[in-house]
């Protein structure tokens, strides 16, 4: 097989423009933009993203198919090349080199172990390019399947492993060179649910065991809330916000983030208007006056919408004796119980409402058909500009 296969290619070339043992690690992307075809039929896949990874910080690529987020890492990696804009790393031009010169490592999808190669020596492959002593390098190459766990597999071929057995050989050969950088393009999408969440928690761990700069690309929000100190989700091309797990998933930039990440309801807000209170708005909603977190332009829009994450909503058994739905209040038209939680979906005079009950007792889950009465604390909403 051919090492330089960018489908092999994990960029660990002796070539490497500087030694990876020195702190380090700040990527930076200024203005990158990547277009394909001319005319009538170009099309711009990746749209003036700007972005900086701090050293030793995890950072995911989140969206929707088509929105850019693979181009992206294939740019950082030296697989694709923009159309415009920089790829620096520690300041150095990384456009400069091809991608099997640049001090980073991929972890990709399909695994692409060496299949002629044992265990130990697909994880050795790099330290061999690098020619890295025989007793330092069954050390390292000793001392990464201790990490993954597979030490007890290091004589068997690729063929005789399970799927997570091949994925934690594919992230300890990319971690075992120690790169400046370490790329992960949607590794965990092959896995079962299960075992996608012990890897979540391995890849995690070893990441800040090692303090190397990462960028995962995924689609899915589980993942990216789960291993990620900052968030990039992207939507056509560009970025929509950045930010932290909390900050994506309680104080979202826009209607688009807020319904992408998580679920949430969305409701109309029949009046805002500044509030004394610093970070709020003051809001008519389901017929009720009250102060709510507002995104700073709320206010200033045509209209406006408040976000009430499902887990936000409260729910009770409406009073006897009543039979309209009015203001607050509204009829149970399902009722999911899966354990931990219990999921209603409430019809209301403004829609239908999803709500979330944790730890519920089986008999005082309300049936379907009956009136429930809802509320929720407007600390724990957030009132978003309405977009399409």
């Amino acid at each position: 097989m051919n090492p330089k296969d960018p489908a092999m290619t994990s960029t660990l070339s002796p070539r490497a423009t500087r030694s990876t043992d020195a702190a380090s690690g700040e990527l930076v992307l200024r203005a990158v933009e990547k277009s394909f075809g001319s005319g009538e039929n170009r099309v711009t896949a990746v749209d003036h993203v700007d972005l900086t990874v701090h050293p030793g910080e995890f950072v995911t690529l989140l969206g929707p198919s088509g929105c850019g987020k693979t181009t992206t890492l294939r740019m950082i990696a030296g697989f694709e090349s923009p159309t415009s804009g920089s790829v620096l790393l520690d300041g150095d031009d990384m456009l400069r080199f091809t991608a099997d010169r640049r001090p980073m490592a991929m972890v990709f999808q399909s695994y692409a172990l060496f299949p002629h190669m044992t265990v130990f020596e697909n994880v050795a492959y790099g330290l061999r390019l690098r020619r890295v002593p025989a007793k330092q390098l069954k050390e390292e190459v000793g001392f990464a399947l201790a990490s993954m766990g597979l030490t007890a597999l290091a004589e068997r071929a690729p063929h005789q492993l399970s799927g997570g057995q091949q994925q934690r050989v594919a992230l300890a050969r990319a971690m075992v060179v120690k790169p400046k950088v370490l790329l992960f393009d949607e590794p965990l999408s092959n896995l079962d649910a299960k075992l996608r969440v012990q890897m979540r928690l391995e890849i995690r761990r070893l990441q800040r065991l090692l303090g190397i700069s990462s960028v995962y690309v995924t689609h899915d929000q589980d993942e990216a809330m789960s291993l990620s100190d900052r968030i990039v989700v992207m939507r056509n091309g560009r970025i929509e916000q950045v930010g932290t797990p909390d900050e994506i998933y309680r104080t979202p930039a826009s209607v688009f983030v807020a319904d992408f990440i998580g679920r949430a309801n969305f409701l109309d807000v029949a009046e805002a208007s500044d509030s004394s209170r610093t970070g709020h708005a003051d809001i008519v909603v389901l017929g009720e006056r009250m102060s709510a977190r507002a995104h700073p332009d709320a206010v200033q829009s045509a209209a406006s919408v408040l976000m009430v994450r499902p887990e936000a909503i409260r729910v009770r058994r409406y009073a006897e004796g009543d039979d309209q739905v009015v203001g607050n209040h509204g009829r149970v038209l399902n009722a999911v119980f899966y354990g931990e939680s219990v999921e209603y979906e409430i019809e209301t005079e403004v829609g239908t409402i999803v709500a979330v009950v944790s730890d519920p007792v089986y008999e005082e889950i309300v049936p379907v058909g009956e009136l429930v009465g809802i509320s929720f604390d407007p600390e724990r909403a957030w009132l978003l500009p309405a977009d399409a």
